[in-house]
């Protein structure tokens, strides 16, 4: 799929951007939108002098809305909770991303949500996993408030001051975020490299 980030966000401003983050955190139909390098390019083009996006009303809104979307997964994953499990397969929903979430939600535990933050698909579908374990609100509302404000501040950030210090920084944003992208899925692949030796020495 060929998306102009760049494009999408100065056309969706913010809206645009703390919609994405929403869904993709939150919905299960969200698990195939750019979360991180959404939230990179965004912070790249607030650092343009021509851009009328604010750094800080950007960052806001967007940890704002990766909170309240890992609830809706929460509580869709508390309130279904194991009949998910039984959904069939269609374009939009995989019942394997919900198995191998589940697998890393319980090789890791509670730190399983602010680890997450950090991995396309498993993003999604984490704090419907923990919903569907009941992990204590409180307890999962703590590590929800952490991962976001790390994955929302830190991308972002990145994205931002990478605009401001390197000159025509624009010319390598498509590779930057390429690698951005490809670097995201590093977490996973690792994951299930460690999961098939667990499986073969058992």
């Amino acid at each position: 799929m060929n998306i102009d980030l760049p494009q999408l966000i100065t056309t969706g401003g913010y809206l645009g951007v703390w919609a994405i983050v929403f869904a993709e955190s939150g919905l299960l139909i969200g698990f195939f939108l750019p979360g991180d390098s959404l939230l990179f390019t965004a912070g790249f083009v607030a650092s343009q002098p021509v851009s009328n996006i604010n750094i800080w009303t950007l960052i806001f809104g967007a940890f704002v809305c990766a909170v309240i979307g890992d609830n809706v997964g929460y509580a869709t994953g508390h309130r279904f909770g194991r009949r998910l499990f039984q959904k069939k397969d269609s374009w939009l929903f995989k019942k394997e991303y919900l198995e191998k979430t589940e697998n890393f939600y319980e090789k890791h535990g509670q730190k399983a949500v602010v680890m997450a933050r950090f991995m396309p698909i498993i993003r999604t579908f984490a704090p419907i996993v923990a919903g569907v374990a009941a992990m204590k609100y409180k307890t999962f509302m703590s590590y929800n408030l952490a991962g976001g404000f790390l994955w929302s501040f830190g991308i972002t950030l990145m994205g931002y001051y990478l605009g401001r210090v390197i000159p025509d920084v624009d010319k390598y944003l498509l590779p930057i975020v390429l690698g951005i992208i490809v670097l995201s899925f590093v977490p996973s692949i690792i994951h299930i490299i460690q999961e098939r030796r667990d499986n073969k020495k058992d």
